[in-house]
């Protein structure tokens, strides 16, 4: 294989009930799932001819993606006596005899899918977690970020993996020596963890990196493909029916395409004390701007001024944004434990009163600036995030959303029954 490739090569890992079924071929195909030649999906990406493609189904108005299921043998099939595949670019498909229990993770959207899988008990760690309070509305006790984050995001540590000994690990196999993070590790390294410790099985769905030149999933085609990995397919079709239907009920009620507001987005690293602002597009693929996808939220930030990367208080002027949303706002301002409003308005929204250009943004005169969603999500924090946009843009008709109180919301304005979503995460599908 060449250098771009990714290098399952078919070599057996210690753990005796794993076989790789096969290896990526060139980005495009999932060996051992087809035999047949890669060919465009309805959304431009190369998939195999027999794989399933799943394009996401859009609900009419929102563009949202939904959690159309496909059939079972296109992402996995059984083998030998006792053993079944399951398939993921750019891993390929693994054989196995028994399903996997402990696991480790990068980003917290694939412990989220783990977690409502009821894979709670498997977490041993992570590199970037969701703050657990996020998932306290499903009754679910999840370790503080402090806790949970045993791997350095800059700083890959290779004993972690050995020490904690996972089972599998729910990462993208080309993240680690792809995006530069740590420069001392590389693609041997990959290899290594994987022969030696356990087989990665993951797609980096959160955003699209420039190594990642094949398919980047849905949150619920990603969703899906660890149901396969955990055999917990009714589990992952109630959630996604809970999913549609929550969908289905905004839509319903979002006025026209013409009366939706388009947002200012700016991730949280801005600084409105120094007046620097870093824009982004709610429309780009990954799971960080599903709820503003799903939503049909536009981006009030022409293209030249999202790729020119940072920009300043007259410039933020200049485009006016009638809603202000600082992306990621809502996991990380405060100490980890909770959201604090206070802490918000202090980081964010007095520097934008205090100063001369900013408090004569439209958003901050009519007091719409807001926290915006954790970009890392997966089933249940999307649940939560997808409401909780709905009421920041659209207070008249689901609600005013409550910065002191979140995640609590009163029952009047929820969009989706926390109890039910709580008792497939238990089990009781």
């Amino acid at each position: 294989m060449g250098d771009d490739d990714t290098e399952m090569t078919g070599e057996t890992s210690r753990r005796t009930y794993l076989r790789y079924g096969g290896a990526l071929v060139g980005g495009g195909l999932l060996a051992g799932c087809s035999s047949g030649e890669a060919t465009p999906t309805d959304d431009g990406e190369s998939g195999a001819t027999a794989t399933a493609t799943e394009t996401p189904t859009a609900t009419p108005g929102t563009g949202a993606d939904t959690a159309t299921a496909s059939p079972s043998a296109e992402r996995s099939t059984a083998t030998a006596a006792g053993t079944y595949e399951a398939c993921i670019e750019p891993v390929g498909c693994l054989a196995f005899d028994e399903v996997p229990e402990t696991y480790i993770v990068n980003n917290g959207e694939w412990a989220d899918m783990a977690f409502a899988l009821g894979q709670r008990d498997g977490f041993l760690t992570a590199t970037n977690m969701i703050p657990g309070f996020l998932f306290e509305p499903f009754d679910l006790d999840v370790p503080p970020e402090s806790e949970a984050t045993g791997l350095s995001a800059t700083d890959w540590d290779k004993e972690v993996f050995y020490e904690q000994d996972p089972d599998v690990i729910l990462m993208d196999p080309n993240y680690m020596h792809k995006t530069g993070w740590d420069d001392a590790w590389d693609r041997a390294d990959t290899a290594e963890i994987r022969e030696n410790v356990a087989p990665f099985f993951g797609n980096n769905i959160l955003r699209r990196r420039e190594f990642h030149d094949y398919r980047l999933y849905s949150l619920y085609e990603a969703f899906e493909r660890l149901a396969d990995l955990f055999r917990e397919r009714e589990r992952y079709e109630a959630l996604a029916a809970v999913h549609d239907g929550l969908q289905a009920e905004i839509d319903s009620r979002l006025p026209p395409a013409a009366e939706r507001p388009e947002i200012g987005l700016l991730n949280s690293a801005s600084n409105p004390s120094e007046g620097t602002f870093y824009p982004m597009d709610t429309r780009v693929e990954g799971v960080e701007m599903k709820p503003y996808r799903d939503l049909g939220v536009g981006s009030a930030f022409p293209a030249d001024l999202v790729e020119a990367g940072t920009i300043d208080y007259e410039q933020l002027l200049e485009v006016d944004p009638e809603i202000l949303v600082f992306h990621w706002g809502i996991g990380t301002t405060g100490d980890g434990e909770g959201f604090s409003a206070e802490a918000f308005r202090e980081r964010y929204v007095a520097p934008l009163e205090a100063d001369s250009v900013g408090r004569r943004l439209t958003a901050v005169r009519e007091g719409n600036v807001y926290p915006g969603a954790f970009g890392s999500q997966g089933p249940l924090v999307n649940l939560l995030q997808t409401e909780m946009v709905a009421q920041q843009l659209y207070p008249g008709e689901f609600g005013v959303f409550d910065a002191d109180r979140f995640p609590d919301v009163p029952d009047e304005q929820r969009l989706f029954d926390r109890e039910r979503v709580a008792d497939i995460v238990a089990g009781n599908v």
